[in-house]
Protein backbone atom coordinates (compact mmCIF):
# COMPACT_ATOMS: atom_id res chain seq x y z
CA UNK A 1 0.00 0.00 0.00
CA UNK A 2 1.26 3.38 -0.60
CA UNK A 3 2.42 5.61 1.76
CA UNK A 4 0.71 8.89 2.80
CA UNK A 5 2.00 11.48 1.70
CA UNK A 6 4.24 13.71 4.28
CA UNK A 7 5.33 17.20 5.43
CA UNK A 8 7.82 18.43 8.09
CA UNK A 9 7.34 21.84 10.11
CA UNK A 10 10.26 23.29 11.53
CA UNK A 11 9.04 26.33 14.30
CA UNK A 12 11.59 29.34 14.79
CA UNK A 13 10.65 31.96 17.27
CA UNK A 14 7.87 32.51 19.55
CA UNK A 15 4.83 29.93 21.23
CA UNK A 16 2.62 32.31 18.90
CA UNK A 17 4.22 30.53 16.03
CA UNK A 18 4.20 27.36 17.93
CA UNK A 19 0.31 27.66 17.57
CA UNK A 20 0.50 28.35 13.83
CA UNK A 21 2.63 25.42 13.42
CA UNK A 22 0.11 23.29 15.23
CA UNK A 23 -2.76 24.75 13.49
CA UNK A 24 -0.71 24.34 9.58
CA UNK A 25 0.06 20.52 11.00
CA UNK A 26 -3.70 19.94 12.04
CA UNK A 27 -4.89 21.30 8.46
CA UNK A 28 -2.11 18.51 6.50
CA UNK A 29 -3.18 15.71 8.90
CA UNK A 30 -7.04 16.32 8.03
CA UNK A 31 -5.99 16.06 4.61
CA UNK A 32 -4.23 12.55 4.90
CA UNK A 33 -0.28 13.79 4.92
CA UNK A 34 1.66 12.44 8.10
CA UNK A 35 3.87 14.29 9.77
CA UNK A 36 8.01 13.20 9.85
CA UNK A 37 10.81 14.31 11.71
CA UNK A 38 13.57 13.64 9.42
CA UNK A 39 13.04 16.72 6.14
CA UNK A 40 14.81 13.96 4.02
CA UNK A 41 11.54 11.80 4.22
CA UNK A 42 9.20 14.63 3.77
CA UNK A 43 7.24 15.84 0.56
CA UNK A 44 6.48 19.06 2.08
CA UNK A 45 8.99 21.32 3.65
CA UNK A 46 7.75 24.42 5.65
CA UNK A 47 9.92 26.11 8.14
CA UNK A 48 7.73 28.91 9.94
CA UNK A 49 10.17 31.37 10.17
CA UNK A 50 10.85 34.36 13.13
CA UNK A 51 11.42 37.95 11.85
CA UNK A 52 11.62 39.96 14.99
CA UNK A 53 15.63 40.40 15.39
CA UNK A 54 18.33 40.64 12.69
CA UNK A 55 19.87 37.45 14.57
CA UNK A 56 16.26 35.83 13.89
CA UNK A 57 16.28 36.33 10.41
CA UNK A 58 19.52 35.17 9.71
CA UNK A 59 18.65 31.64 11.20
CA UNK A 60 15.80 31.86 9.22
CA UNK A 61 17.67 32.48 5.78
CA UNK A 62 20.22 29.65 7.07
CA UNK A 63 17.86 26.98 7.30
CA UNK A 64 15.99 27.84 4.51
CA UNK A 65 19.07 27.64 2.21
CA UNK A 66 20.20 24.33 4.11
CA UNK A 67 17.08 22.62 3.10
CA UNK A 68 16.72 24.18 -0.12
CA UNK A 69 20.76 22.92 -1.36
CA UNK A 70 19.14 19.55 -0.17
CA UNK A 71 15.93 19.30 -1.57
CA UNK A 72 15.16 16.98 -3.71
CA UNK A 73 13.04 17.00 -7.31
CA UNK A 74 9.80 16.13 -5.37
CA UNK A 75 9.61 18.16 -2.32
CA UNK A 76 8.25 21.42 -2.08
CA UNK A 77 9.62 23.92 0.14
CA UNK A 78 7.49 26.83 1.57
CA UNK A 79 8.88 29.73 4.23
CA UNK A 80 5.87 31.01 6.43
CA UNK A 81 5.25 33.41 9.61
CA UNK A 82 6.64 36.74 10.29
CA UNK A 83 10.02 37.01 7.61
CA UNK A 84 7.89 35.27 4.96
CA UNK A 85 5.37 38.36 5.86
CA UNK A 86 7.58 41.43 6.86
CA UNK A 87 10.56 40.46 4.44
CA UNK A 88 9.68 37.99 1.64
CA UNK A 89 12.02 39.27 -1.22
CA UNK A 90 15.56 38.91 1.05
CA UNK A 91 14.46 35.36 1.58
CA UNK A 92 13.67 34.18 -2.54
CA UNK A 93 16.71 36.55 -3.01
CA UNK A 94 18.78 34.21 0.23
CA UNK A 95 16.97 31.50 -0.98
CA UNK A 96 16.01 30.81 -4.12
CA UNK A 97 14.75 26.59 -3.82
CA UNK A 98 12.09 28.47 -1.77
CA UNK A 99 8.55 27.22 -3.57
CA UNK A 100 6.17 29.86 -1.72
CA UNK A 101 5.42 32.28 1.07
CA UNK A 102 2.84 32.60 3.28
CA UNK A 103 1.80 35.37 5.68
CA UNK A 104 1.44 35.34 8.94
CA UNK A 105 -2.23 35.12 8.77
CA UNK A 106 -2.34 33.08 5.98
CA UNK A 107 -1.65 29.62 7.76
CA UNK A 108 -5.09 28.61 7.45
CA UNK A 109 -4.48 28.09 3.39
CA UNK A 110 -1.49 25.99 3.91
CA UNK A 111 -3.26 22.94 2.94
CA UNK A 112 -4.60 24.77 -0.20
CA UNK A 113 -0.85 26.19 -0.79
CA UNK A 114 0.17 22.79 -0.75
CA UNK A 115 -1.76 21.05 -3.59
CA UNK A 116 -1.65 23.84 -5.52
CA UNK A 117 2.18 23.64 -5.85
CA UNK A 118 1.76 19.40 -6.28
CA UNK A 119 -0.08 19.62 -8.65
CA UNK A 120 0.98 22.27 -10.77
CA UNK A 121 4.33 20.02 -11.05
CA UNK A 122 7.87 22.01 -11.51
CA UNK A 123 6.65 24.95 -13.81
CA UNK A 124 4.69 25.91 -11.31
CA UNK A 125 6.87 26.19 -8.56
CA UNK A 126 9.25 28.04 -11.04
CA UNK A 127 6.76 31.07 -10.67
CA UNK A 128 6.74 30.95 -7.15
CA UNK A 129 3.42 31.80 -5.03
CA UNK A 130 2.91 33.77 -1.86
CA UNK A 131 -0.14 34.63 0.48
CA UNK A 132 0.47 37.44 2.26
CA UNK A 133 -1.48 39.97 4.06
CA UNK A 134 -4.93 39.67 5.36
CA UNK A 135 -6.59 36.74 5.41
CA UNK A 136 -9.63 36.78 2.86
CA UNK A 137 -12.13 35.01 5.85
CA UNK A 138 -11.86 35.05 9.76
CA UNK A 139 -9.33 32.81 11.39
CA UNK A 140 -10.47 30.04 12.75
CA UNK A 141 -7.60 27.29 14.56
CA UNK A 142 -8.15 24.23 13.69
CA UNK A 143 -8.70 22.04 16.86
CA UNK A 144 -7.88 19.72 18.52
CA UNK A 145 -3.99 20.11 18.49
CA UNK A 146 -2.27 17.67 20.27
CA UNK A 147 -0.37 19.43 23.47
CA UNK A 148 3.82 19.73 22.17
CA UNK A 149 5.09 19.69 26.19
CA UNK A 150 2.78 16.39 27.01
CA UNK A 151 0.18 17.98 29.16
CA UNK A 152 0.89 21.76 28.36
CA UNK A 153 -0.94 23.90 25.05
CA UNK A 154 -0.40 26.82 24.09
CA UNK A 155 -3.44 28.90 23.42
CA UNK A 156 -3.49 31.86 21.02
CA UNK A 157 -6.31 35.01 21.98
CA UNK A 158 -5.24 37.15 19.39
CA UNK A 159 -2.71 38.43 16.38
CA UNK A 160 -0.96 42.01 15.93
CA UNK A 161 -0.50 44.26 18.24
CA UNK A 162 -1.36 48.32 18.71
CA UNK A 163 1.20 49.27 21.07
CA UNK A 164 4.14 51.64 18.91
CA UNK A 165 7.20 50.66 20.59
CA UNK A 166 10.39 51.97 19.10
CA UNK A 167 12.15 48.95 18.89
CA UNK A 168 9.49 46.61 17.88
CA UNK A 169 9.31 45.64 13.38
CA UNK A 170 5.63 43.48 15.03
CA UNK A 171 3.14 45.54 14.00
CA UNK A 172 5.31 46.00 9.99
CA UNK A 173 3.92 42.20 9.45
CA UNK A 174 1.69 41.43 12.18
CA UNK A 175 -0.67 44.75 11.98
CA UNK A 176 -2.98 46.19 14.73
CA UNK A 177 -4.61 43.78 17.20
CA UNK A 178 -7.21 41.17 15.79
CA UNK A 179 -8.97 39.64 18.67
CA UNK A 180 -10.24 35.82 18.11
CA UNK A 181 -13.51 35.50 19.04
CA UNK A 182 -15.07 34.55 22.36
CA UNK A 183 -16.49 31.31 21.47
CA UNK A 184 -13.81 30.49 19.37
CA UNK A 185 -11.36 31.02 22.21
CA UNK A 186 -13.50 29.17 24.23
CA UNK A 187 -14.22 26.11 22.21
CA UNK A 188 -10.34 25.75 20.87
CA UNK A 189 -9.61 25.40 25.01
CA UNK A 190 -12.39 22.77 24.97
CA UNK A 191 -11.27 20.70 22.93
CA UNK A 192 -7.22 21.07 23.80
CA UNK A 193 -7.84 19.56 26.95
CA UNK A 194 -9.96 16.89 25.50
CA UNK A 195 -7.05 16.26 23.46
CA UNK A 196 -4.99 15.93 26.61
CA UNK A 197 -3.78 19.24 27.77
CA UNK A 198 -3.48 19.83 31.36
CA UNK A 199 -2.58 23.21 31.32
CA UNK A 200 -3.13 25.81 29.26
CA UNK A 201 -1.01 28.93 28.74
CA UNK A 202 -2.48 31.78 26.88
CA UNK A 203 -0.55 33.79 24.50
CA UNK A 204 -0.94 36.89 22.46
CA UNK A 205 1.16 40.14 21.89
CA UNK A 206 -0.52 41.68 24.73
CA UNK A 207 -2.77 38.96 26.12
CA UNK A 208 -4.26 42.32 28.09
CA UNK A 209 -5.58 44.36 25.42
CA UNK A 210 -7.89 41.26 23.96
CA UNK A 211 -11.25 42.90 23.27
CA UNK A 212 -10.13 45.94 22.70
CA UNK A 213 -10.50 46.16 18.82
CA UNK A 214 -13.66 44.84 19.00
CA UNK A 215 -14.85 48.06 21.32
CA UNK A 216 -14.92 45.76 24.88
CA UNK A 217 -11.47 46.92 26.94
CA UNK A 218 -10.62 45.40 29.29
CA UNK A 219 -12.38 41.61 28.47
CA UNK A 220 -9.54 39.36 29.55
CA UNK A 221 -10.65 38.38 33.09
CA UNK A 222 -14.33 37.84 31.27
CA UNK A 223 -12.40 34.72 28.95
CA UNK A 224 -10.31 34.06 31.43
CA UNK A 225 -13.13 33.28 33.89
CA UNK A 226 -15.36 31.59 31.34
CA UNK A 227 -12.13 29.42 30.12
CA UNK A 228 -11.81 28.36 33.41
CA UNK A 229 -15.66 27.60 34.47
CA UNK A 230 -16.61 25.67 31.15
CA UNK A 231 -13.65 23.77 30.21
CA UNK A 232 -13.73 20.42 32.07
CA UNK A 233 -10.78 18.58 33.10
CA UNK A 234 -8.34 22.05 33.16
CA UNK A 235 -6.17 22.13 35.94
CA UNK A 236 -3.97 25.03 35.13
CA UNK A 237 -4.65 28.31 33.57
CA UNK A 238 -1.86 30.38 32.56
CA UNK A 239 -0.91 34.23 31.53
CA UNK A 240 1.89 35.41 29.30
CA UNK A 241 2.55 38.93 27.98
CA UNK A 242 0.82 41.56 29.97
CA UNK A 243 1.30 45.29 29.32
CA UNK A 244 1.62 46.69 32.56
CA UNK A 245 -0.82 49.83 31.98
CA UNK A 246 -3.73 47.11 30.80
CA UNK A 247 -3.88 45.15 34.85
CA UNK A 248 -7.05 45.77 35.69
CA UNK A 249 -8.42 45.65 39.39
CA UNK A 250 -10.53 42.94 37.55
CA UNK A 251 -8.15 40.89 36.09
CA UNK A 252 -6.36 40.75 39.44
CA UNK A 253 -9.41 39.74 40.74
CA UNK A 254 -10.22 36.90 38.87
CA UNK A 255 -6.62 35.77 39.04
CA UNK A 256 -6.92 35.85 42.79
CA UNK A 257 -10.48 34.24 43.37
CA UNK A 258 -10.19 31.83 40.37
CA UNK A 259 -8.75 28.36 41.41
CA UNK A 260 -7.36 27.02 37.94
CA UNK A 261 -5.88 30.08 37.50
CA UNK A 262 -2.10 30.19 38.15
CA UNK A 263 -0.50 32.57 40.62
CA UNK A 264 1.68 33.63 38.20
CA UNK A 265 2.20 36.28 35.34
CA UNK A 266 4.92 37.63 32.65
CA UNK A 267 4.72 41.42 32.78
CA UNK A 268 7.38 42.40 30.07
CA UNK A 269 8.95 45.69 31.31
CA UNK A 270 11.33 46.36 28.71
CA UNK A 271 13.50 48.85 31.26
CA UNK A 272 13.23 50.49 34.81
CA UNK A 273 14.33 54.14 33.93
CA UNK A 274 11.14 56.70 32.97
CA UNK A 275 13.70 58.01 30.36
CA UNK A 276 14.44 55.03 28.66
CA UNK A 277 11.04 53.81 28.58
CA UNK A 278 10.03 57.04 26.79
CA UNK A 279 12.41 56.69 24.31
CA UNK A 280 11.22 53.10 24.03
CA UNK A 281 7.87 54.70 23.75
CA UNK A 282 6.91 52.29 26.35
CA UNK A 283 4.35 53.38 29.41
CA UNK A 284 7.57 55.39 31.67
CA UNK A 285 5.19 55.35 34.90
CA UNK A 286 7.38 53.67 36.88
CA UNK A 287 5.18 54.46 39.92
CA UNK A 288 2.22 53.31 38.51
CA UNK A 289 4.32 50.09 37.65
CA UNK A 290 4.86 49.45 41.33
CA UNK A 291 1.61 50.29 42.42
CA UNK A 292 0.23 47.03 40.23
CA UNK A 293 2.55 45.14 41.27
CA UNK A 294 1.71 45.89 44.95
CA UNK A 295 -1.70 45.11 44.04
CA UNK A 296 -1.25 41.56 42.79
CA UNK A 297 0.95 40.79 45.53
CA UNK A 298 -1.14 41.65 48.10
CA UNK A 299 -4.08 39.95 46.48
CA UNK A 300 -2.12 36.94 46.10
CA UNK A 301 1.34 36.86 48.34
CA UNK A 302 2.56 34.05 46.63
CA UNK A 303 2.58 35.08 43.07
CA UNK A 304 4.85 34.54 40.86
CA UNK A 305 6.36 37.69 38.68
CA UNK A 306 8.57 37.45 35.39
CA UNK A 307 9.62 40.13 33.53
CA UNK A 308 12.20 41.16 30.51
CA UNK A 309 14.42 43.76 29.60
CA UNK A 310 16.36 45.64 27.21
CA UNK A 311 20.07 46.69 28.28
CA UNK A 312 21.91 49.19 25.95
CA UNK A 313 18.97 50.69 24.58
CA UNK A 314 20.12 54.24 22.62
CA UNK A 315 21.21 56.80 24.81
CA UNK A 316 20.90 54.19 27.83
CA UNK A 317 23.12 56.81 30.42
CA UNK A 318 24.96 55.37 33.07
CA UNK A 319 22.26 56.63 35.34
CA UNK A 320 19.57 55.43 33.48
CA UNK A 321 21.03 51.74 33.79
CA UNK A 322 21.95 51.85 37.50
CA UNK A 323 18.10 53.37 37.34
CA UNK A 324 17.16 49.69 36.11
CA UNK A 325 19.37 48.01 38.19
CA UNK A 326 17.75 49.53 41.72
CA UNK A 327 14.23 49.01 40.38
CA UNK A 328 15.15 45.36 39.97
CA UNK A 329 16.25 45.38 43.01
CA UNK A 330 12.99 46.75 44.58
CA UNK A 331 10.77 44.76 42.97
CA UNK A 332 12.72 41.60 43.46
CA UNK A 333 10.83 39.54 40.31
CA UNK A 334 10.96 35.64 40.68
CA UNK A 335 12.11 35.15 36.60
CA UNK A 336 13.68 37.87 34.56
CA UNK A 337 14.86 37.69 31.14
CA UNK A 338 17.51 40.36 29.57
CA UNK A 339 18.41 40.98 25.75
CA UNK A 340 20.44 43.30 23.98
CA UNK A 341 19.45 45.80 21.65
CA UNK A 342 19.42 45.09 18.53
CA UNK A 343 18.43 48.04 15.93
CA UNK A 344 15.98 46.59 13.64
CA UNK A 345 15.87 48.21 10.27
CA UNK A 346 12.77 50.27 9.78
CA UNK A 347 12.22 50.85 13.73
CA UNK A 348 12.57 54.33 15.18
CA UNK A 349 14.88 53.39 17.44
CA UNK A 350 17.66 51.85 14.47
CA UNK A 351 17.84 55.20 13.72
CA UNK A 352 18.34 56.82 17.15
CA UNK A 353 21.72 58.97 18.28
CA UNK A 354 24.36 57.88 20.92
CA UNK A 355 23.91 53.71 20.27
CA UNK A 356 25.58 51.78 22.90
CA UNK A 357 28.76 50.13 22.15
CA UNK A 358 28.15 46.32 21.88
CA UNK A 359 31.07 45.69 24.55
CA UNK A 360 28.86 48.11 26.88
CA UNK A 361 25.68 46.33 26.20
CA UNK A 362 27.20 43.02 27.30
CA UNK A 363 28.82 44.47 30.40
CA UNK A 364 25.64 45.35 31.32
CA UNK A 365 23.60 42.82 30.53
CA UNK A 366 26.01 40.81 32.57
CA UNK A 367 25.35 43.14 35.41
CA UNK A 368 21.76 42.59 35.14
CA UNK A 369 21.86 38.87 35.47
CA UNK A 370 24.18 38.40 38.05
CA UNK A 371 21.97 41.04 40.11
CA UNK A 372 18.91 38.76 39.18
CA UNK A 373 20.46 35.37 40.32
CA UNK A 374 20.83 36.22 43.46
CA UNK A 375 17.68 37.30 43.58
CA UNK A 376 16.23 34.16 41.82
CA UNK A 377 18.52 32.03 43.97
CA UNK A 378 17.25 33.77 47.14
CA UNK A 379 12.80 33.94 45.74
CA UNK A 380 14.03 30.22 45.11
CA UNK A 381 15.41 29.14 48.74
CA UNK A 382 11.90 30.96 49.66
CA UNK A 383 10.11 27.86 48.49
CA UNK A 384 12.23 25.02 50.57
CA UNK A 385 9.94 23.09 52.81
CA UNK A 386 7.07 23.88 50.56
CA UNK A 387 5.13 21.15 48.97
CA UNK A 388 3.65 21.90 45.45
CA UNK A 389 1.67 20.88 42.60
CA UNK A 390 4.10 20.27 40.22
CA UNK A 391 3.14 18.50 36.25
CA UNK A 392 6.41 16.45 35.11
CA UNK A 393 7.44 17.00 31.85
CA UNK A 394 10.37 15.37 31.09
CA UNK A 395 13.33 12.67 31.77
CA UNK A 396 17.32 13.63 32.09
CA UNK A 397 19.65 11.10 33.08
CA UNK A 398 17.39 9.12 35.62
CA UNK A 399 15.56 12.04 37.09
CA UNK A 400 12.26 13.62 36.22
CA UNK A 401 11.92 17.59 35.02
CA UNK A 402 8.60 18.77 36.22
CA UNK A 403 7.31 22.04 36.76
CA UNK A 404 5.42 24.05 39.29
CA UNK A 405 3.09 27.10 38.57
CA UNK A 406 5.97 29.25 39.23
CA UNK A 407 7.37 28.08 35.92
CA UNK A 408 6.23 28.45 32.09
CA UNK A 409 6.89 26.39 29.73
CA UNK A 410 10.56 26.72 27.60
CA UNK A 411 11.78 29.45 29.64
CA UNK A 412 11.27 28.98 33.82
CA UNK A 413 13.30 26.49 35.55
CA UNK A 414 12.37 22.59 36.46
CA UNK A 415 11.62 21.12 39.83
CA UNK A 416 14.23 17.76 39.40
CA UNK A 417 12.61 15.18 41.12
CA UNK A 418 15.11 12.11 42.08
CA UNK A 419 14.11 8.46 39.34
CA UNK A 420 11.36 8.29 36.32
CA UNK A 421 8.13 9.32 37.30
CA UNK A 422 5.25 9.02 34.79
CA UNK A 423 5.02 12.27 32.31
CA UNK A 424 2.15 14.60 31.90
CA UNK A 425 0.91 14.32 35.62
CA UNK A 426 0.21 16.21 38.45
CA UNK A 427 2.21 15.26 41.21
CA UNK A 428 2.65 16.32 45.09
CA UNK A 429 5.93 17.59 45.56
CA UNK A 430 7.96 18.37 48.65
CA UNK A 431 10.75 21.31 47.53
CA UNK A 432 14.20 20.52 49.54
CA UNK A 433 16.66 22.59 47.83
CA UNK A 434 17.20 25.16 45.31
CA UNK A 435 19.13 26.65 42.78
CA UNK A 436 18.97 30.08 41.09
CA UNK A 437 17.09 28.78 38.32
CA UNK A 438 15.89 25.24 39.36
CA UNK A 439 14.55 23.28 42.66
CA UNK A 440 15.45 19.91 44.20
CA UNK A 441 12.37 18.18 45.47
CA UNK A 442 10.84 14.84 46.24
CA UNK A 443 7.09 12.90 45.87
CA UNK A 444 5.28 14.36 49.14
CA UNK A 445 4.18 11.42 50.95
Amino acid sequence: MKKASAYYILTLGCPKNQVDSEAMATLLLQRGYRAVTDPGQADVLIVNTCGFLQSAQEESISILRDLGRGKKARQILIAAGCMAERDGEKILEAAPEVDALLGTLRWSEIATLVERLRGGGKRRRLQRMALLGDPPHPLEAPTPRPPRLYASAYLKISDGCNASCAFCTIPSFKGKLKSHSFDSVIREAGQLVRAGARELVLVAQDTTDYGRDRGEPDSLPRLLHAIARRTSGLDWLRLMYAYPGHISEELIHVMAETPQILHYLDIPLQHGHPATLRRMKRPSNIHLVLKTIEKLRTAMPDIALRSTFIVGYPGETEEEFQGLLDFIATIRFDKVGVFKFSPEPGTPAAALPHQVPPDVQEERRHQVMVLQQGISLARNREQIGRVLTALTEAHEEGMTLARTYRDAPEVDGYVIIPGEHPLGEMVQVKIMDAMEYDMIGELAE
